[in-house]
């Protein structure tokens, strides 16, 4: 990826954030995580992983925020009436930023040094003898091509039913508590 590119959907990540934590407004916060949302997947696209990115796109600018303007309107929330800053949570919050930057600098520290293995035909191929699985993916990789939706997908199932599986039920939980709290009682 060009560098320009990289500054410029970064940077298109970074306002929509920044956006996302200044709007007081509902709807323009959803808008700016849209944005936020587009720049990162202009982000994994450079960095072709082209499946991650048109996922982003589909499904969290697509849907997910469509989703969340719905909701926005169907609680008819209301602008935040700007109140005096209390010093706890502002402490909190840095507090955060800052153990977060040192957990940051140790994982990056410690990876430096460490590069990703080529994926040349021999290594893919050794790849597919170690499988314990053959089928696609095997046939794939022996065939010196790496299948990465084959791969996102039995990992995903396989792997992490689980939780996958546990984020199904509280995306459930989220739209049923959502239903519930968007009806109108009668009087």
């Amino acid at each position: 990826m060009p560098s320009y590119l990289f500054w410029l959907f970064a940077t298109v990540m970074l306002s929509g954030g920044a956006a996302v934590i200044a709007f007081r407004n509902p709807v323009s916060c959803a808008l700016a995580v849209v944005a936020c949302f587009v720049g990162l997947a202009g982000l994994f696209i450079g960095l072709s992983a082209f499946f991650v990115g048109i996922i982003q796109i589909l499904v969290y600018t697509g849907a997910v925020m469509v989703l969340f303007l719905f909701i926005i309107m169907l609680l008819d929330l209301k602008d935040e009436e700007k109140r005096a800053k209390a010093l706890a949570p502002l402490a909190a919050g840095l507090s955060l930023v800052i153990l977060f930057a040192v957990q940051l600098i140790g994982v990056l520290s410690r990876t430096a040094n460490k590069s990703a293995p080529e994926l040349d035909a021999a290594t893919l191929a050794t790849a597919a003898a170690n499988l314990k699985e053959g089928g696609k993916i095997a046939t794939a990789l022996g065939e010196g091509r790496l299948p990465d939706t084959h791969l996102i997908g039995q990992t995903l199932f396989t792997g992490y039913n689980l939780p996958l599986q546990i984020l199904g039920v509280l995306l459930l939980v989220a739209t049923v508590g959502v239903v519930a709290l968007s009806k109108k009682t009668a009087d």
